[in-house]
């Protein structure tokens, strides 16, 4: 397993330094026990990073605001009426999670904004579209469901109110979580024109093969779903078994079914079930209900096809043996998509012009981007994460490889904002 090390400035200067001082800082919020960070979506902790990065961005002269779903935006206007180039990542994390997760993307996102305005300002120069830095809403999901809700939101693929209305287990809804720290807006969000995107890889293919940045050339496929065991409560001790309708046996059929059919599809199929919730949870009562989250992913669709018929015809069997009824509540996926070719090819050139190793890759976890590529051409970067540690306290990528990433994204940015992937559809 990795080992926490702390961000060091020393070893940088300039722009660099202040990059990875300010990372250390955050770093600082929300700081778990073992290194990481437990900053859940809406809560007190992503109120105060919030706060902070906010002032961050206004002493460089951006402008901050919020839109109705939460997500963060620092503006800088160049030409007014122009779209914006939107480049960020999140903020929120998992329960006791690593530091980089989301995190890095951001303040890589406003350290490559701070550096082109400086240049811009000092060389006279007007780029043909403005700036905005997000901090997506809820990327995680960990506290509210789905995933990605901010972006979602923002490109049309979730009804506004129906996120707003969402509760957590706790049953506060998204949108007493976003007033009570204070970040729920009114309006729509920047108009973008392209967006871009930097974060940790969370695997270890880049590491295994010595690649400093990863071009994300699509999104593996995925099918995620809410199911629903139904049983019966009976006493733990006296009800006979051949009595039983016991919903946590149910769950843990599944669940063994889900890793059962993965099995089958070795390296192009991942499954997991992630979030187990008892009813009522008592040491001697039979369990009545069990929710869980279960989520199959792979980068052919055919695959993955075959592998929900699967799972499926898997449950009916299940319902039998465990005297028990499953119900799939809500669900939510998403196809194989590629990022725009052209996207590909100017990070490509950017990587080899300032001399890093690199090459294309595939993203398995969903991003924000992957919401994004499908409304405006969208540029997705990847930098190592040490043995491939994530959704983990000991996540680790090394100082140098997010210092590196940070000046692949700042040139892959100057260049979004000149104009260069400018073909007529981004003015459309």
């Amino acid at each position: 397993m990795s080992r926490i090390v702390e961000p060091d400035p020393s070893a940088f200067s300039g722009e660099d330094a202040r990059f990875v001082r300010d990372f250390a800082v955050l770093c600082g919020i929300g700081a778990a026990e073992h290194g990481g960070v437990h900053r859940l979506a809406g809560s007190a902790a992503d109120g105060e990073q919030r706060r902070w990065f906010a002032e961050l961005l206004k002493s460089e002269g951006f402008s901050v605001e919020f839109d109705r779903i939460g997500n963060q935006f620092g503006l800088l206007e160049f030409t007014p009426g122009a779209p914006f180039v939107v480049v960020g990542s999140h903020l929120d994390s998992q329960p006791t999670a690593g530091r980089y997760d989301g995190a890095y993307g951001v303040l890589a996102a406003a350290h490559a904004a701070f550096g082109l305005a400086s240049q811009w300002r000092l060389a006279g120069i007007i780029p043909q579209y403005n700036l905005a830095v997000v901090n997506w809403f809820n990327e995680e999901g960990a506290r509210f469901k789905p995933s990605m809700m901010g972006s979602s939101v923002y490109t049309g693929k979730m009804p506004l109110a129906e996120a707003l209305a969402t509760v957590d287990a706790s049953g506060v809804t998204v949108s007493e979580a976003l007033s009570s720290i204070g970040c729920l807006g009114d309006g729509p969000g920047p108009v973008a024109a392209f967006c871009a995107e930097i974060h940790i890889e969370q695997g270890r293919s880049m590491e295994r093969n010595g690649v400093t940045i990863g071009v994300v050339d699509s999104n593996w496929a995925a099918n995620k779903y809410e199911f629903v065991v139904h049983g019966e409560q009976a006493h733990t001790g006296s009800t006979v078994i051949e009595d039983r309708r016991d919903a946590l046996l149910g769950a843990s059929l599944l669940v063994v079914a889900a890793r059962e059919v993965a099995d089958l599809f070795p390296g192009v199929l991942h499954t997991s079930v992630g979030q187990l919730d008892v009813y009522p949870n008592s040491p001697v009562v039979v369990p009545s209900r069990v929710n869980l989250l279960l989520d199959l992913r792979s980068a052919d669709e055919a695959v993955l096809a075959e592998a929900d018929d699967l799972l499926h015809q898997r449950i009916r069997e299940i319902e039998a043996a465990a005297n028990v009824s499953i119900e799939q509540g809500s669900s939510h996926s998403w196809p194989v998509t590629p990022y725009q070719p052209e996207g590909v090819e100017l990070a490509e050139k950017t990587a080899a012009n300032l001399g890093l190793s690199h090459r294309r890759v595939k993203t398995l976890a969903g991003h924000d981007s992957t919401n994004m590529k499908d409304i405006v051409p969208t540029v997705m970067l990847f930098v190592p994460s040490v043995d491939g540690i994530s959704h983990n306290e000991h996540e680790y990528t090394r100082d140098e490889d997010i210092v590196a990433g940070l000046h692949m994204l700042t040139n892959v940015v100057r260049s979004l904002c000149n104009g260069e992937l400018s073909s007529g559809a981004a003015d459309d």
